[in-house]
């Protein structure tokens, strides 16, 4: 299990050894996509979501713009899952080394699978937790996709917000 700081270290290492430009943000605790991108300056369509879940038994990372929901039955249907549930508070921390609501969308430094909505597309830059309520990153979008290798595909709920 990684621990909070190890993450965000792991998450800044990978963005310098990659030649990623990027803003590093340190905020007040944020707890919902809405405050975050308050605090960031951004719209909540540039804020991501990172959620754990159990697929089958295995752990993935769905990601999203912070603006909306996961269709979870389009998202079992398109990649055959049959059980897809949440990642209980205790799963979230040991498999992510953090609380929930802190997830980085970067499943590769957890040795995690991660999907992200195509939606996020969409959005020139984006922004996150770095594993903590209170430190955020934002940087290009197209970056991000370099760094992190998702699979990309559409899984979001149209037109409903958060």
């Amino acid at each position: 299990m990684q621990t909070t700081s190890k993450v965000f270290e792991k998450i800044i290492d990978l963005l310098n050894k990659n030649h990623i430009t990027y803003k590093l943000y340190e905020h007040a605790p944020v707890f919902t996509s809405k405050d975050a991108a308050k605090i960031r300056d951004t719209k909540e369509t540039q804020g991501v979501k990172a959620l754990l879940f159990i697929a089958d038994g295995k752990p993935i990372l769905l990601v999203l713009p912070g603006s909306l929901k996961v269709d979870t039955k389009t998202f079992k249907n398109n990649k055959n899952i049959e059980d897809l549930r949440f990642a209980t508070k205790d799963e979230v921390f040991d498999l992510a080394g953090v609380e929930v609501g802190a997830v980085p969308p970067l499943g590769n430094i957890m040795g995690i699978s991660t999907f992200v909505d195509k939606k996020l597309l969409d959005e020139d830059k984006i922004a996150f937790n770095v594993g903590s309520h209170t430190k955020s990153i934002k940087m290009k979008t197209k970056d991000y996709l370099v760094v992190c290798n998702p699979e990309v595909s559409a899984f979001s709920l149209v037109g409903i917000q958060k």
